[in-house]
């Protein structure tokens, strides 16, 4: 996963990584952003190599760009990592990712409505739903049409989920 192969259908046993992609509209804002912060996560959890993490969109409108540039100066004032290029995602990775992670509730319903079966819908979740915060808003605000600060904003609720979600991950990782 990660770099289009993306239909090996892989995961969910003893010895292969634990994959979570995040998703959101054109996947060059929040879900580039998600990606980086989380896998932050999980190196400073020691999990490299046991847990897997990219991003897509669940359009294709930005295939092959680079994540927004406010999206990367956003992640470099704060101290993450970037590099990206969109793509969309497809429903045929169900079987490959133990989460799908949407970053609003437009996202969570057309991620379901994709989804072939009971199991894969399943693995759909909202990234607000690990925030302990969320306090019933369960979406993150799309920044495109706004400033920097609103990328910032964007990265706090991502990283105010962060803590509960690489729990999450572990609880997936140990029922292995």
């Amino acid at each position: 996963m990660g770099q289009e192969s993306g239909t090996a259908a892989f995961g969910g046993s003893v010895g292969e990584p634990y994959r979570i992609t995040f998703v959101c509209t054109g996947n060059i804002c929040r879900s580039p952003m998600a990606e980086w912060v989380f896998r932050r996560q999980v190196a400073d959890a020691g999990l490299d190599g046991e847990v897997v993490v990219d991003s897509s969109g669940t359009e294709g409108w930005h295939r092959g760009k680079p994540a927004d540039e406010r999206t990367d100066a956003t992640l470099a004032k704060f101290g993450y990592g970037s590099g990206h290029a969109a793509r969309p995602f497809d429903a045929r990775w169900f079987p490959a990712y133990d989460l799908v992670i949407a970053l609003d509730q437009d996202h969570w319903r057309e991620l379901r409505r994709r989804a072939p079966d009971d199991a894969s819908r399943e693995k759909v979740r909202l990234l607000r739903e690990f925030d302990p915060d969320a306090d019933g808003d369960l979406d993150v605000p799309d920044p495109y049409y706004d400033g920097i600060e609103a990328f910032e904003h964007v990265l706090s609720l991502i990283e105010a989920a962060s803590a509960d979600l690489l729990d999450e991950v572990r609880r997936g990782l140990a029922a292995r």
